[in-house]
Protein backbone atom coordinates (compact mmCIF):
# COMPACT_ATOMS: atom_id res chain seq x y z
CA UNK A 1 0.00 0.00 0.00
CA UNK A 2 1.17 3.50 -0.81
CA UNK A 3 0.66 6.22 1.77
CA UNK A 4 0.49 9.93 1.12
CA UNK A 5 -0.36 12.83 3.38
CA UNK A 6 -3.38 15.06 2.82
CA UNK A 7 -2.00 18.35 4.10
CA UNK A 8 -4.47 20.87 5.47
CA UNK A 9 -3.34 24.28 6.69
CA UNK A 10 -5.67 24.80 9.63
CA UNK A 11 -5.36 28.02 11.62
CA UNK A 12 -7.25 27.01 14.74
CA UNK A 13 -5.64 29.40 17.20
CA UNK A 14 -5.64 32.98 15.89
CA UNK A 15 -3.20 34.00 18.64
CA UNK A 16 -0.56 31.94 16.82
CA UNK A 17 1.10 33.74 13.87
CA UNK A 18 -0.29 32.49 10.58
CA UNK A 19 3.18 32.02 9.10
CA UNK A 20 3.81 29.27 11.67
CA UNK A 21 1.18 27.15 9.88
CA UNK A 22 3.27 27.29 6.71
CA UNK A 23 6.54 26.72 8.56
CA UNK A 24 5.13 23.56 10.12
CA UNK A 25 3.99 22.33 6.71
CA UNK A 26 7.40 22.92 5.12
CA UNK A 27 9.06 21.03 7.98
CA UNK A 28 6.67 18.16 7.34
CA UNK A 29 7.56 18.09 3.64
CA UNK A 30 11.21 17.31 4.41
CA UNK A 31 10.21 14.62 6.92
CA UNK A 32 7.85 13.03 4.38
CA UNK A 33 10.60 13.02 1.79
CA UNK A 34 13.01 11.15 4.06
CA UNK A 35 10.44 8.81 5.60
CA UNK A 36 9.18 7.25 2.38
CA UNK A 37 5.73 8.75 1.88
CA UNK A 38 4.58 8.62 -1.72
CA UNK A 39 3.23 12.16 -1.95
CA UNK A 40 1.98 15.21 -0.15
CA UNK A 41 -1.49 16.21 -1.31
CA UNK A 42 -2.17 19.92 -0.81
CA UNK A 43 -5.68 21.10 0.02
CA UNK A 44 -6.92 24.34 -1.55
CA UNK A 45 -9.44 26.42 0.38
CA UNK A 46 -10.43 30.07 0.46
CA UNK A 47 -11.76 32.57 3.00
CA UNK A 48 -11.69 30.27 6.03
CA UNK A 49 -9.28 29.41 8.83
CA UNK A 50 -10.09 25.73 8.27
CA UNK A 51 -7.26 25.54 5.74
CA UNK A 52 -5.42 28.70 4.77
CA UNK A 53 -3.87 27.62 1.48
CA UNK A 54 -5.41 29.58 -1.38
CA UNK A 55 -2.71 28.48 -3.87
CA UNK A 56 -1.76 24.82 -3.90
CA UNK A 57 0.51 25.46 -6.87
CA UNK A 58 2.57 28.07 -5.05
CA UNK A 59 2.73 25.84 -1.98
CA UNK A 60 3.64 22.94 -4.27
CA UNK A 61 6.68 24.91 -5.42
CA UNK A 62 7.79 25.19 -1.78
CA UNK A 63 7.28 21.46 -1.33
CA UNK A 64 9.29 20.71 -4.46
CA UNK A 65 12.13 23.03 -3.42
CA UNK A 66 12.47 21.30 -0.05
CA UNK A 67 12.29 17.68 -1.24
CA UNK A 68 13.99 15.37 -3.71
CA UNK A 69 11.67 12.40 -4.35
CA UNK A 70 8.31 13.22 -2.75
CA UNK A 71 5.53 13.62 -5.30
CA UNK A 72 3.52 16.84 -5.17
CA UNK A 73 -0.24 16.32 -5.35
CA UNK A 74 -3.06 18.82 -5.50
CA UNK A 75 -6.13 17.74 -3.55
CA UNK A 76 -7.39 19.69 -5.14
CA UNK A 77 -6.95 22.53 -7.61
CA UNK A 78 -10.43 24.10 -7.42
CA UNK A 79 -10.78 24.29 -11.18
CA UNK A 80 -13.86 26.56 -11.54
CA UNK A 81 -11.97 29.42 -9.86
CA UNK A 82 -9.24 29.54 -12.53
CA UNK A 83 -8.94 30.65 -16.09
CA UNK A 84 -8.23 27.24 -17.68
CA UNK A 85 -5.13 28.41 -19.52
CA UNK A 86 -3.66 29.93 -16.38
CA UNK A 87 -4.36 26.68 -14.53
CA UNK A 88 -2.69 24.65 -17.28
CA UNK A 89 0.36 26.93 -17.15
CA UNK A 90 0.70 26.83 -13.35
CA UNK A 91 0.45 23.06 -12.99
CA UNK A 92 2.77 22.48 -15.96
CA UNK A 93 5.32 24.92 -14.54
CA UNK A 94 5.17 23.14 -11.17
CA UNK A 95 5.77 19.84 -12.96
CA UNK A 96 8.83 21.27 -14.71
CA UNK A 97 10.25 22.87 -11.56
CA UNK A 98 9.71 19.72 -9.49
CA UNK A 99 11.43 17.47 -12.03
CA UNK A 100 8.20 15.76 -13.08
CA UNK A 101 6.75 15.01 -9.65
CA UNK A 102 3.23 16.44 -9.95
CA UNK A 103 0.03 14.50 -9.30
CA UNK A 104 -2.83 16.69 -10.51
CA UNK A 105 -6.08 16.40 -8.62
CA UNK A 106 -8.88 18.68 -9.79
CA UNK A 107 -12.13 19.42 -8.03
CA UNK A 108 -15.33 21.36 -8.41
CA UNK A 109 -15.60 22.73 -4.88
CA UNK A 110 -18.79 22.99 -2.87
CA UNK A 111 -18.47 25.93 -0.47
CA UNK A 112 -20.96 28.53 -1.65
CA UNK A 113 -19.13 31.41 0.04
CA UNK A 114 -16.16 30.75 -2.26
CA UNK A 115 -18.32 30.83 -5.37
CA UNK A 116 -20.02 34.02 -4.17
CA UNK A 117 -16.72 35.78 -3.49
CA UNK A 118 -15.34 34.74 -6.89
CA UNK A 119 -18.59 35.86 -8.54
CA UNK A 120 -19.35 32.45 -10.04
CA UNK A 121 -23.00 31.32 -9.98
CA UNK A 122 -23.38 28.05 -8.11
CA UNK A 123 -25.36 26.48 -10.94
CA UNK A 124 -22.34 26.99 -13.21
CA UNK A 125 -19.93 25.12 -10.95
CA UNK A 126 -20.25 21.70 -12.59
CA UNK A 127 -20.18 22.79 -16.27
CA UNK A 128 -17.31 25.22 -15.56
CA UNK A 129 -15.39 22.43 -13.83
CA UNK A 130 -15.92 19.98 -16.68
CA UNK A 131 -14.97 22.53 -19.32
CA UNK A 132 -11.88 23.69 -17.42
CA UNK A 133 -10.58 20.13 -17.01
CA UNK A 134 -11.15 19.46 -20.70
CA UNK A 135 -9.25 22.60 -21.69
CA UNK A 136 -6.32 21.93 -19.33
CA UNK A 137 -5.81 18.43 -20.72
CA UNK A 138 -6.06 19.66 -24.32
CA UNK A 139 -3.66 22.55 -23.57
CA UNK A 140 -1.08 20.06 -22.28
CA UNK A 141 -1.34 17.75 -25.28
CA UNK A 142 -1.87 20.20 -28.17
CA UNK A 143 0.86 22.26 -29.78
CA UNK A 144 -1.68 25.05 -30.17
CA UNK A 145 -5.08 25.06 -28.54
CA UNK A 146 -8.31 25.92 -30.31
CA UNK A 147 -11.49 25.50 -28.30
CA UNK A 148 -15.11 26.59 -28.50
CA UNK A 149 -16.95 26.01 -25.24
CA UNK A 150 -19.79 27.43 -23.21
CA UNK A 151 -17.53 29.61 -21.08
CA UNK A 152 -14.21 29.79 -22.91
CA UNK A 153 -13.16 30.18 -26.54
CA UNK A 154 -9.58 30.04 -27.80
CA UNK A 155 -8.04 30.16 -31.23
CA UNK A 156 -4.56 28.75 -31.80
CA UNK A 157 -3.10 29.58 -28.37
CA UNK A 158 0.34 28.13 -27.61
CA UNK A 159 0.27 27.20 -23.92
CA UNK A 160 3.75 26.97 -22.40
CA UNK A 161 5.41 25.27 -20.70
CA UNK A 162 4.16 21.79 -21.36
CA UNK A 163 4.40 19.41 -18.40
CA UNK A 164 7.65 17.48 -18.03
CA UNK A 165 5.69 14.23 -17.62
CA UNK A 166 4.47 12.92 -20.96
CA UNK A 167 1.76 13.24 -22.06
CA UNK A 168 0.91 14.99 -18.78
CA UNK A 169 0.97 14.40 -15.00
CA UNK A 170 -1.23 11.66 -13.56
CA UNK A 171 -4.75 13.05 -13.23
CA UNK A 172 -7.50 12.48 -10.68
CA UNK A 173 -10.90 14.05 -10.19
CA UNK A 174 -12.24 14.68 -6.69
CA UNK A 175 -15.55 12.83 -6.50
CA UNK A 176 -17.64 12.74 -3.36
CA UNK A 177 -21.16 12.91 -4.82
CA UNK A 178 -22.75 10.32 -7.10
CA UNK A 179 -23.05 12.77 -10.04
CA UNK A 180 -19.34 13.60 -9.72
CA UNK A 181 -18.44 9.91 -9.59
CA UNK A 182 -20.60 9.15 -12.62
CA UNK A 183 -19.14 12.02 -14.65
CA UNK A 184 -15.56 10.99 -13.82
CA UNK A 185 -16.29 7.38 -14.75
CA UNK A 186 -17.97 8.43 -18.01
CA UNK A 187 -14.77 10.26 -18.99
CA UNK A 188 -12.44 7.50 -17.85
CA UNK A 189 -10.89 9.65 -15.12
CA UNK A 190 -9.50 8.15 -11.94
CA UNK A 191 -10.91 9.65 -8.74
CA UNK A 192 -9.85 10.91 -5.34
CA UNK A 193 -12.17 9.78 -2.55
CA UNK A 194 -12.96 12.30 0.14
CA UNK A 195 -12.14 12.26 3.88
CA UNK A 196 -15.69 13.05 5.03
CA UNK A 197 -17.57 9.98 3.78
CA UNK A 198 -18.37 7.18 6.19
CA UNK A 199 -16.55 3.91 5.67
CA UNK A 200 -19.71 2.19 4.42
CA UNK A 201 -20.44 5.10 2.06
CA UNK A 202 -16.88 4.98 0.73
CA UNK A 203 -17.29 1.29 -0.09
CA UNK A 204 -20.60 1.96 -1.81
CA UNK A 205 -19.14 4.82 -3.86
CA UNK A 206 -16.08 2.81 -4.85
CA UNK A 207 -18.24 -0.05 -6.11
CA UNK A 208 -20.50 2.34 -8.00
CA UNK A 209 -17.51 3.99 -9.65
CA UNK A 210 -16.14 0.62 -10.80
CA UNK A 211 -19.52 -0.33 -12.25
CA UNK A 212 -19.91 2.99 -14.08
CA UNK A 213 -16.38 2.74 -15.50
CA UNK A 214 -17.16 -0.60 -17.08
CA UNK A 215 -20.51 0.64 -18.41
CA UNK A 216 -18.64 3.54 -20.06
CA UNK A 217 -16.17 1.21 -21.75
CA UNK A 218 -13.22 1.73 -19.41
CA UNK A 219 -11.33 -0.68 -17.18
CA UNK A 220 -10.98 -0.48 -13.43
CA UNK A 221 -7.90 -2.69 -13.48
CA UNK A 222 -4.62 -1.18 -12.35
CA UNK A 223 -6.06 2.16 -11.28
CA UNK A 224 -4.71 3.92 -8.21
CA UNK A 225 -7.62 5.41 -6.26
CA UNK A 226 -6.34 7.41 -3.25
CA UNK A 227 -8.78 7.32 -0.34
CA UNK A 228 -8.54 10.08 2.23
CA UNK A 229 -9.03 9.29 5.92
CA UNK A 230 -8.83 11.54 8.98
CA UNK A 231 -6.45 9.89 11.45
CA UNK A 232 -5.65 10.51 15.12
CA UNK A 233 -2.91 8.50 16.82
CA UNK A 234 -1.77 8.77 20.43
CA UNK A 235 -0.31 6.60 23.17
CA UNK A 236 -3.79 5.53 24.35
CA UNK A 237 -7.14 5.17 22.62
CA UNK A 238 -8.65 7.70 25.03
CA UNK A 239 -6.10 10.39 24.15
CA UNK A 240 -6.51 9.68 20.45
CA UNK A 241 -10.27 9.98 20.78
CA UNK A 242 -9.91 13.41 22.38
CA UNK A 243 -7.75 14.52 19.46
CA UNK A 244 -10.32 13.13 17.03
CA UNK A 245 -13.21 14.78 18.88
CA UNK A 246 -11.57 18.22 18.85
CA UNK A 247 -10.88 17.84 15.14
CA UNK A 248 -14.47 16.73 14.49
CA UNK A 249 -15.81 19.77 16.33
CA UNK A 250 -13.51 22.06 14.36
CA UNK A 251 -14.44 20.41 11.07
CA UNK A 252 -18.18 20.56 11.63
CA UNK A 253 -18.06 24.16 12.87
CA UNK A 254 -15.78 25.65 10.23
CA UNK A 255 -16.11 23.41 7.20
CA UNK A 256 -18.97 20.97 6.95
CA UNK A 257 -21.49 22.98 8.94
CA UNK A 258 -21.23 25.95 6.60
CA UNK A 259 -22.21 23.78 3.66
CA UNK A 260 -25.64 22.94 5.09
CA UNK A 261 -28.48 25.31 5.72
CA UNK A 262 -30.43 23.77 8.57
CA UNK A 263 -30.47 21.07 11.20
CA UNK A 264 -32.77 18.79 9.23
CA UNK A 265 -30.44 18.86 6.22
CA UNK A 266 -27.41 18.21 8.46
CA UNK A 267 -29.08 15.20 10.06
CA UNK A 268 -29.82 13.71 6.64
CA UNK A 269 -26.22 14.31 5.63
CA UNK A 270 -24.89 12.58 8.75
CA UNK A 271 -27.24 9.61 8.61
CA UNK A 272 -29.48 10.98 11.34
CA UNK A 273 -26.62 11.11 13.84
CA UNK A 274 -25.15 13.99 15.72
CA UNK A 275 -22.41 15.27 13.35
CA UNK A 276 -19.64 14.83 15.94
CA UNK A 277 -20.72 11.26 16.66
CA UNK A 278 -20.89 10.59 12.92
CA UNK A 279 -17.26 11.61 12.48
CA UNK A 280 -16.06 9.69 15.52
CA UNK A 281 -18.02 6.50 14.83
CA UNK A 282 -18.18 6.31 11.04
CA UNK A 283 -15.44 8.43 9.48
CA UNK A 284 -12.30 8.89 11.56
CA UNK A 285 -9.67 6.30 12.32
CA UNK A 286 -8.16 6.76 15.77
CA UNK A 287 -6.32 4.85 18.49
CA UNK A 288 -2.80 3.71 19.26
CA UNK A 289 -0.36 3.18 16.39
CA UNK A 290 -0.92 -0.59 16.44
CA UNK A 291 -4.69 -0.20 16.55
CA UNK A 292 -4.74 2.30 13.70
CA UNK A 293 -2.51 0.05 11.61
CA UNK A 294 -4.94 -2.83 12.18
CA UNK A 295 -7.92 -0.63 11.25
CA UNK A 296 -6.23 0.54 8.06
CA UNK A 297 -5.27 -2.97 6.98
CA UNK A 298 -8.76 -4.26 7.76
CA UNK A 299 -10.38 -1.46 5.78
CA UNK A 300 -7.93 -2.02 2.95
CA UNK A 301 -8.88 -5.68 2.75
CA UNK A 302 -12.58 -4.82 2.84
CA UNK A 303 -12.57 -2.15 0.14
CA UNK A 304 -9.44 -3.04 -1.83
CA UNK A 305 -7.66 0.19 -0.89
CA UNK A 306 -4.12 0.34 -2.25
CA UNK A 307 -3.50 4.04 -1.56
CA UNK A 308 -4.17 5.73 1.77
CA UNK A 309 -4.25 9.52 1.73
CA UNK A 310 -3.81 10.09 5.46
CA UNK A 311 -4.85 13.37 7.07
CA UNK A 312 -3.18 13.44 10.51
CA UNK A 313 -5.26 15.37 13.03
CA UNK A 314 -2.37 16.52 15.22
CA UNK A 315 1.38 16.93 15.17
CA UNK A 316 1.71 13.86 17.38
CA UNK A 317 -0.51 11.88 15.01
CA UNK A 318 1.81 12.78 12.14
CA UNK A 319 4.93 11.79 14.10
CA UNK A 320 3.50 8.45 15.21
CA UNK A 321 2.14 7.74 11.75
CA UNK A 322 5.60 8.38 10.35
CA UNK A 323 7.65 6.55 12.99
CA UNK A 324 5.40 3.65 14.01
CA UNK A 325 2.87 2.97 11.29
CA UNK A 326 4.43 3.88 7.95
CA UNK A 327 7.26 1.29 8.09
CA UNK A 328 4.87 -1.58 8.70
CA UNK A 329 1.97 -0.63 6.42
CA UNK A 330 3.49 1.05 3.36
CA UNK A 331 4.89 -1.20 0.71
Amino acid sequence: MKIGILQFFGWRDRSVPLNSVYQTAVERFTIMDRAGYDAVWLAEHHFSGFSVCPSVHMMGTMAAANTKRLRIGTAVSLAPFYNPLRLAEEVALLDVLSGGRVNWGAGRGFERSEFTAFNIPGEESAPRFHETVDIVLKAWTSQRLSYQGQFYQYDGVEVLPKPLQVPHPPVWMAASSMPAIEWAASQGHSILMDPHSSRSDLIRKRQHYAMRLIESGFSDAGRTIPMARLIAIDETKEKAREVAKRAAEWTVASYVGRAHNNVRQELRTFGGKDPIDFYLEDVMIYGTADSVADQILSFSAEIGMDYLMAAPLSGRSFRLLTDKLLPGVAG
